[in-house]
C-alpha cells in the first residue's frame, strides 16, 4: 500500500525513469521559457559499482543535454558519488562530471544533504572549485552556520543555490520555527543578491518569492543576475508566471529508477516534507 501511494506521488514529482523521459520533460519546460537542472535519483551508495554507474549516467545526461541543445544543467549528491566509500574517490568522480560539463559549456550543482555532511561537502566543493569554475553548491538557510558559509562562498565568487532545508535537524544545528527559517532565508538571500555570483533563490514559499521581488526592485538588481528555482511538479503555474514576468526560472527535474527510496526517505525524515508534498499534489 505504501509503495502504491509513493508511486502515485512520485509520478507527479519525478519526470520519469529514463534519460529519454527526462529530456522530454526538459524540452517541455524550455518551450515555456523555463530552464532546468537534471538530477539522477540516488544517494548513500555503499559500493563502487553503484557510484560508477551513477557517474556514467551523469556523463550520458550531459551528452544528451548538449546533443538535444537543452537549457539544462545537472545537480548531484556526493553520497551518490561515493563520498561514504572514500573522499578522494568521490572527488575524482565529481571532477569527471565537471570536466565533461565544462567541455559542453555546462554547469554542475552539488546538492546539500543532512548536516552530518555539510562540512565535508563544502570542503570537497572548495577543492573542486580550485580546478573548475563551472561548479556550484547549495546552502540551507535553517542551519546556524550558513551565514558564515555564505560569506565565504561570496568571497570566492562561487555560485550558490539557497534553500530552506528539508532534513530534520536538532536545535543546536538548525533553527526550528518557520518564522526563524524565513528570517534566516531573507538575511542570506539579501547577501547573495547584493554581492553573490548569480545566486539561485530556491523556494516555493509565496512570502519569500514576494520578498525577493521587492528586494531586487528596491535595490535595482537586474532580473538576469539571479534566478528562481523550484521542484518539478510543484507550483507549475507559478513557474510559468515568473518566466512570463521576465524572471529567470529553473526547475529541478529528478529522474531515474531510485524514486522509491528517495521518496521513502524524504517522507520519513521530516513531517513538514509530508505536508509539503500533499499540499502541492493537486496545486497548479
Amino acid at each position: 500500500m505504501l509503495n502504491q501511494l509513493l508511486f502515485f506521488v512520485a509520478k507527479r514529482f519525478v519526470s520519469g525513469q529514463t534519460i529519454q523521459e527526462a529530456v522530454a520533460a526538459v524540452r517541455r519546460l524550455n518551450a515555456m521559457g523555463i530552464s532546468a537542472t537534471l538530477d539522477v535519483l540516488g544517494e548513500n551508495v555503499s559500493d563502487r559499482r553503484a557510484a560508477d554507474a551513477a557517474v556514467a549516467t551523469y556523463l550520458e545526461t550531459l551528452d544528451s543535454i548538449q546533443q538535444e541543445a537543452l537549457r539544462s544543467t545537472v545537480s548531484l549528491k556526493l553520497t551518490q558519488m561515493g563520498f561514504n566509500i572514500g573522499r578522494d574517490y568521490c572527488l575524482e568522480n565529481v571532477a569527471r562530471i565537471c570536466e565533461r560539463a565544462a567541455a559542453g559549456n555546462n554547469f554542475v550543482r552539488i546538492d546539500m544533504e543532512g548536516s552530518a555532511y555539510t562540512e565535508g561537502t563544502l570542503n570537497l566543493f572548495y577543492d573542486l572549485f580550485k580546478r573548475y569554475q563551472n561548479v556550484g553548491v547549495v546552502i540551507q538557510a535553517y542551519l546556524h552556520r550558513s551565514e558564515r558559509d555564505v560569506r565565504k562562498l561570496i568571497d570566492l565568487g562561487a555560485r550558490v543555490r539557497l534553500c530552506k532545508g528539508a532534513y530534520k535537524e536538532p536545535p543546536d544545528v538548525a533553527v526550528q520555527t518557520m518564522t526563524a527559517v524565513r528570517q534566516n532565508f531573507m538575511g542570506l538571500a539579501s547577501l547573495l543578491l547584493a554581492k553573490g555570483n548569480h545566486p539561485a533563490i530556491a523556494t516555493h514559499d509565496e512570502l519569500l518569492m514576494s520578498w525577493t521581488k521587492d528586494y531586487v526592485q528596491k535595490h535595482r538588481i537586474p532580473r538576469n543576475e539571479f534566478e528562481f528555482q523550484m521542484l518539478y511538479g510543484v507550483r507549475s503555474e507559478t513557474q510559468r508566471q515568473l518566466a512570463a514576468q521576465g524572471y529567470l526560472m529553473r526547475v529541478y527535474v529528478p529522474f531515474g529508477t531510485h524514486w522509491l527510496p528517495y521518496f521513502y526517505r524524504r517522507m520519513r525524515e521530516r513531517k513538514e516534507n509530508v505536508a509539503f508534498v500533499f499540499k502541492n499534489l493537486f496545486r497548479k
